[in-house]
């Protein structure tokens, strides 16, 4: 690889002036000593542990009280480009729907030659018991997390759909809820569009998704595997902020043909469950026989429209890394429109010519498994060892069709405060998409995630990546 890439710098652009979302921010900075930053720094993180905001990292000794670095310099977002990017968005979550009814109905792409059968035939994100079941309100996808990159002015790519159970949405909030107590003359001055309305749109957008068999207003529960799962924070933090209550599988039951959960007054129908459990876990019945997380019988009441579950089941064969590199033809297919936002050039292993080309270029490449998230069973190969190339070399060849490659693309940088002063660190994007039958909303910003090592490209959490606050201007 010839030279050193150049990446874009979101902040000052390719000159040492502010790009202009900047500017009123980089004014403000020119006031602020460093040693004050470090100071409303420790003040984060404090507030951080007050209030539980916690990771697990599964298999770690101090899994239980980990927390993922914040960093208090916000990316900051023009409003022109954001409408862009809505744009793109509301097309890309309209034709994974459509998608998902398709596939799981007449599987007219399917006929039409634009996708292989074997993809979804042979692919474990597929579910044979969603065959003929549409959900309350035609909505599969109820809460979708769309990753972007950007890699210039105005090039943004689509790195992966979250279309199963997209987290980070609890660190969005409290990211800017720690940026208005740190810096509340920042917010006066600089005028950003709000997220704190997202739990009430959340809440709002699940209840317009309720099933026939409702009666008055939707109950909506959030059902979580419990006290020790990674996430669990903020599956506590989004049932709090909805007004909806929190619950385990052993506080469901089916009763005359509805889920039930326990209260005080016995038990009461859920209308909405915003499940934070895998598939394969929901439902010992029809799934995993030994699941102890899930509630027997809850596919049967589905089936028969007796509740919403969000996302519905059989979602995750439209955010497979498989599957991502047909999305532009998935999003002609549906919309009859090219795709606004593009795809990362992707190589699928399966094929002989593509994993050739991998396999020669292998230490240029990013691979990824296709049921892979969390960074997990990943290969940068511009910064793996020739010892790491060999092993993934050998896992590849066993078994090709497992994995995807795409091209070391070059993320843009935000600056973070690190103990010399502001440094650039690579950055990626996930928007929140709320869908109902009649609307899509898009939280303005979304979580950003960054690579707080220098030179990293992997910003996941549990990879030691860290979050920081997005401010969408107002136009």
């Amino acid at each position: 690889m010839g030279g050193t890439p150049i990446f874009f710098d979101e902040m000052r652009g390719d000159g040492e002036s502010a790009r202009q979302p900047y500017a009123e921010y980089c004014a403000w900075l020119e006031t602020v000593k460093v040693n004050d930053l470090h100071k409303k720094s420790r003040e984060a993180e404090i507030f951080f542990r007050r209030t539980g905001i916690t990771f697990n990292v599964y298999g770690e000794k101090e899994a239980d009280e980990r927390l993922i670095p914040f960093d208090l310099v916000p990316r900051i977002i023009d409003g022109k480009e954001w409408r862009l990017l809505v744009r793109g968005i509301e097309q890309r979550v309209k034709a994974i729907n459509a998608f998902l009814h398709d596939i799981y109905h007449r599987q007219e792409i399917l006929r039409a030659g634009r996708i292989p059968e074997h993809l979804i035939a042979q692919n474990e994100a597929f579910l044979p018991q969603m065959i003929g079941v549409t959900p309350p309100g035609g909505v599969y996808t109820h809460i979708v997390g769309v990753d972007l990159v950007r890699t210039g002015a105005n090039e943004f790519y689509v790195l992966e759909d979250n279309a199963r159970t997209p987290s980070g949405v609890s660190y969005m909030l409290e990211n800017r809820e720690t940026m208005l107590k740190m810096f509340p003359e920042l917010f006066s001055r600089i005028k950003v569009q709000p997220i704190s309305n997202y739990p009430t749109l959340l809440r709002r957008s699940l209840g317009k998704c309720a099933p026939d068999r409702c009666e008055g207003r939707p109950t909506v529960a959030v059902l979580t595997p419990g006290l020790h799962n990674s996430a669990y924070f903020e599956h506590a933090f989004i049932a709090d902020q909805m007004g909806a209550e929190l619950v385990e599988g052993h506080d469901l039951r089916v009763v005359d043909g509805r889920v039930a959960m326990r209260t005080t007054q016995g038990y009461q129908p859920v209308d909405v469950l915003y499940r934070r459990i895998d598939d394969e876990y929901i439902d010992p019945l029809n799934f995993n026989r030994s699941s102890m997380l899930g509630v027997p019988g809850i596919m049967d009441v589905y089936r028969s429209g007796g509740i919403t579950l969000a996302n519905a089941p059989g979602t995750g064969i439209a955010d497979d890394k498989a599957i991502y590199s047909y999305m532009p033809d998935i999003i002609e297919f549906y919309t009859g429109q090219t795709a606004i936002l593009k795809n990362v050039p992707t190589y699928r292993c399966s094929e002989a010519d593509s994993l050739k080309y991998v396999l020669e270029n292998l230490h240029e490449l990013v691979v990824k498994e296709v049921h892979g998230s969390g960074g997990y069973g990943m290969l940068v190969g511009p910064a793996a060892s020739k010892r790491e190339l060999s092993a993934f070399r050998a896992k590849l060849q066993a078994k090709p069709s497992n994995y995807i490659a795409q091209p070391t693309l070059a993320l843009s940088t935000v600056p973070v405060l690190t103990r010399g002063g502001l440094a650039p660190r690579h950055v990626d994007l996930r928007p929140y998409v709320l869908v109902s039958p009649d609307k899509i909303d898009i939280t303005p910003g979304g979580l950003t995630r960054v690579a707080m090592k220098a030179g990293s490209l992997v910003v996941n959490s549990s990879q030691g990546g860290g979050t920081k606050d997005t401010w969408v201007l107002e136009e």
